[in-house]
């Protein structure tokens, strides 16, 4: 017997195929084949159709059923996991009435940041645990404000997972840890921020129903199972935002375990049981998908827009070939990269940076001794420092990181990157070959709270290795440093 998750990126749709008695994954299916097309109306906008999440879903369910010849009734539950902070908005009829506003649609900053300042950043720090900022709600409000026609015909307001769940099962309902992140949910009070709604001017009856992140929250319909080859009635069993579902796959759940990404951007999730806001402005706090009222854990999300971009740029830039000839490249170049340093701050704001946009910084190249190993070197070793630079700030928010595991992308590929990592924290970081589909297909077994079980299938089949600290900490620390100095001078200028 099987259970099926999707990850519903903003680039691509991905579907995995997990055996429910091993937790081995039969296969991953990618649709479409290139990226989807992000629509930007206005300079800072990002909209996607949500119907056409839908369609490159049915089509990867169907290959997938037919690439492994499994048979639908063999598939006894559903999870999803999806891109955070979107908006989708449905008439009566469950038809969109518009495209969706993705996370990383920016039009929404200005009124998140006159909520924060008129309804006091305490109150907003201690109930919600973020500003309103640029999530949900506040885009929500948005399109209160500009769209009021389709304002007034709006029957429900979903995340982009609630949309799928809904297309599959005909039923529209969220979780508490999908409220969080759309910012809805008082963590005082433990309901929906019906005073932050009351602020904006936004029904609460456009709120869906809650379920548990975990739970049987709906079953596939008949025109589900048409179009996406599944069975009729089966369940769907669970739902998470891609941050939570990655930290979920990396086996991330309890106070001091902290999961790692690094791709395009880095992110790093530290789950916590206390609601420290000391670094709101620059942290985010979310439920958890584990979060219950007698068993609060909150994941605290660092973003670092500037990561994996960063040495894309410099695989498209430079004269190689793949990413790990630049990380051989790198390998011959000494720790500290011989004085160049690299800011890799090149992809918008910085949130972790009090949302400073400082550019990409290349500092101190000699034309004389310096070549593209030295850049390559100095690219690695400056996302790393982020990342440490990160993670000091959530040490200071009260996270005491017990366990760091990554996914094996791009980045954590590199022993260079890894180590210096694990160096500079003093602490192993552990690299698991995994992906959010295959994280949201074992979750289908969490239904039954079983999370001993859950964790050994992931030793048992995603464990890789580990890097652990190096014997060279001074020379490592002392680059640090380095870089900490040139990016405190960048940012007293800027």
């Amino acid at each position: 017997m099987y259970t099926l998750g999707y990850d519903l990126g903003s680039s691509s749709i991905k579907v995995a195929l997990v055996k429910i008695a091993s937790g081995k994954s039969l296969a991953v299916i990618s649709e479409p084949k290139k990226e989807m097309d992000m629509l930007a109306p206005n300079k800072g906008w990002a909209e996607q159709n949500p119907d056409d999440w839908w369609t490159h879903i049915c089509k990867a369910t169907k290959q997938l059923l037919k690439e492994t010849n499994i048979q639908p009734n063999e598939i006894k539950g559903v999870g999803i996991s999806y891109q955070m902070h979107g908006l989708v908005i449905v008439n009566e009829g469950g038809i969109p009435l518009r495209n969706s506003i993705i996370w990383c649609d920016g039009r929404a900053v200005d009124i998140g940041k006159k909520a924060f300042d008129e309804l006091g950043h305490y109150i907003c720090s201690h109930k919600l645990l973020n500003s309103p900022a640029n999530f949900t709600a506040s885009k929500l409000k948005w399109v209160k404000e500009n769209e009021p026609e389709l304002y007034k015909n709006s029957f429900k307001a979903m995340l982009p997972g609630d949309y799928i769940a809904y297309k599959l099962s005909g039923k529209i309902n969220t979780t508490i840890s999908g409220l969080s992140e759309g910012i809805f949910w008082d963590f005082e009070e433990e309901e929906i921020a019906s005073w932050l709604l009351d602020y904006y001017g936004i029904a609460e009856d456009l709120i869906p129903e809650i379920v548990d992140t975990f739970s049987d929250q709906g079953h596939i319909t008949s025109q589900g199972a048409m179009e996406t080859g599944l069975k009729e009635g089966t369940p769907i069993l669970y739902r998470a935002g891609d941050q939570p579902n990655n930290a979920l796959s990396l086996n991330v759940f309890n106070p001091g375990e902290v999961a790692a990404t690094g791709g395009t951007s880095g992110v790093v999730y530290a789950i916590t049981d206390n609601l420290s806001v000391k670094e709101s402005s620059r942290v985010n706090n979310f439920a958890h998908v584990n979060y219950a009222t007698n068993n609060r854990r909150i994941g605290k999300l660092l973003c670092i827009n500037g990561a994996g971009i960063m040495y894309r740029w410099l695989l498209n830039n430079l004269k190689v070939a793949s990413y790990e000839e630049m990380n051989e490249l790198a390998a011959q170049v000494p720790i500290g990269a011989k004085g160049v340093i690299i800011l890799p701050f090149g992809n918008g704001p910085e949130r972790m940076l009090e949302n400073k946009d400082l550019g990409v910084q290349i500092k101190n190249v000699n034309l004389n001794i310096h070549t593209k190993a030295h850049l390559c070197r100095a690219a690695l070793e400056g996302i790393a420092f982020s990342f440490v630079y990160g993670m000091k700030i959530l040490k200071k928010d009260g996270i005491k990181a017990k366990v760091i595991r990554a996914g094996n992308d791009n980045l954590f590929r590199s022993p260079i990157f890894s180590t210096t990592i694990a160096t500079l924290i003093e602490q192993d970081i552990e690299i698991y070959n995994t992906t959010g589909a295959i994280g949201a297909a074992r979750a289908c077994q969490l239904f039954d709270g079983n999370y001993t079980a859950f964790g050994k299938q992931i030793m048992d089949n995603d464990y890789i290795m580990s890097y652990s600290p190096s014997f060279e900490k001074k020379e490592y620390k002392m680059a640090f440093e380095l870089w900490k100095k040139e990016l405190e001078i960048t940012l007293k200028n800027n």
